[in-house]
C-alpha cells in the first residue's frame, strides 16, 4: 500500500459541480442542508417547524463537533452549481484509507447522477493511491444501492436501539500500469 496521501485541493470541479473548502460563512447553508436532509424523518413527529429547526440546529452542531474531533484529517467541501451551494462532501484522507464521512445534496439535486459523479471521483482518488474506502450508511438509505454499484460491501452491521448503520468497505481496485 502506498503510504503517501494525495492532498485534496482546496477547490476542484467534478462534472457541473464546483467543490471548495467550507468557510465559516457557509454555516447557515449547511444548517439548512441538514434540515432538508432530516425533513422526511421529522415530518412524522408533528412538531411545529420552529421546534424541528431547533432540534436540527442542535444536532448539526453536535455532528459538526464530532466530525472535527473524530476525523482530524478530514477535508470539508461545499458543493456548488453555478455558484449556488447545493451540498457538502466530507472526506477523511489518511495514508491507510479514504473515508467518506458525509455526502449530502439538497433534495432538488438528488437522483440525477451528481452523487455518482462524486463517488466516481472519490473511488478514483482511493484507487490511485491503492487505499480502501470506508463509509457508514443507514440500512434504509437509498444511496446504499449506489455504494454497492461502486463495489462497497457491508463489513459490519450495527443495529441497536440507539443506532442503525452499516459500515461499508471497498478495497482498493487494481489500476493498470502505464503502457500495459
Amino acid at each position: 500500500m502506498n503510504a503517501s496521501v494525495t492532498l485534496l485541493p482546496p477547490t476542484l470541479t467534478i462534472g457541473d459541480m464546483a467543490l471548495r473548502w467550507v468557510t465559516p460563512t457557509d454555516i447557515p447553508f449547511l444548517r439548512e442542508l441538514y434540515r432538508d436532509v432530516r425533513a422526511p424523518e421529522l415530518a412524522v413527529t408533528g412538531w411545529p417547524q420552529p421546534m424541528k429547526n431547533a432540534f436540527c440546529d442542535s444536532q448539526f452542531d453536535m455532528q459538526d463537533r464530532h466530525y472535527r474531533m473524530y476525523y482530524p484529517d478530514a477535508v470539508f467541501y461545499l458543493i456548488e452549481r453555478a455558484g449556488v451551494p447545493v451540498g457538502r462532501l466530507y472526506l477523511s484522507n489518511t495514508p491507510q484509507r479514504l473515508d467518506l464521512v458525509e455526502v449530502s445534496l439538497t433534495s432538488q439535486q438528488r437522483g440525477n447522477g451528481r452523487g455518482a459523479a462524486l463517488l466516481q471521483w472519490m473511488t478514483e482518488c482511493a484507487d490511485a493511491t491503492q487505499r480502501p474506502m470506508v463509509l457508514h450508511v443507514e440500512p434504509a438509505n437509498p444511496a446504499r444501492r449506489l455504494y454497492e454499484r461502486f463495489g462497497f460491501a457491508v463489513q459490519q452491521s450495527l443495529e441497536d436501539a440507539q443506532e442503525m448503520r452499516l459500515t461499508m468497505f471497498r478495497p482498493a481496485q487494481a489500476r493498470p500500469q502505464q503502457g500495459t
